[in-house]
């Protein structure tokens, strides 16, 4: 059991998956950033861990029960065959490190899905909803 989550997507705060509403609520523990490619993959994104990128995320202290529910959420298979695949990662906490587990993407589930550069899921789907319009003149 790992005692804390890094969450990305529609799991953060104003994710329409927001995990304040699992119990035992979560302690929100801080903000941070991985190393990885964040993909768009229509009404959520998935995260491919590794290279020059950078994700945006929370950092939350959870209970196992939670855990469990969110493997099930995550549809996290013991094979790996599973639509994300539990990782745990390194994320920097002001000044310390906080071992997390976080939700990898299954590769094969990237194929011709877009690249959100800004590795920022909330700020992407906001924008997404709110598309830009130009001035009336």
């Amino acid at each position: 059991m790992m005692p804390h989550v890094f969450v990305y997507g529609t799991l953060r705060r104003q994710g329409r998956n927001d995990i304040a509403r699992f119990r035992p609520t979560p302690e929100f523990v801080g903000q941070g950033r991985i190393a990885g490619t964040l993909y768009d993959l229509g009404a959520y994104p998935g995260v491919v861990l590794g290279g020059a990128g950078r994700v945006m995320g929370e950092i939350y202290r959870i209970e196992p029960e939670v855990e469990a529910a969110l493997d099930r959420l995550e549809e996290v298979a013991e094979d790996d065959s599973g639509e994300y695949i539990r990782r745990q990662v390194r994320v920097a906490l002001d000044a310390q490190w906080v071992d997390c587990l976080v939700y990898e993407i299954h590769p094969t589930r990237i194929a011709g899905s877009r690249v959100i550069e800004s590795g920022d899921w909330i700020a992407h789907a906001a924008a997404v909803e709110a598309p830009f319009s130009p001035p009336k003149d």
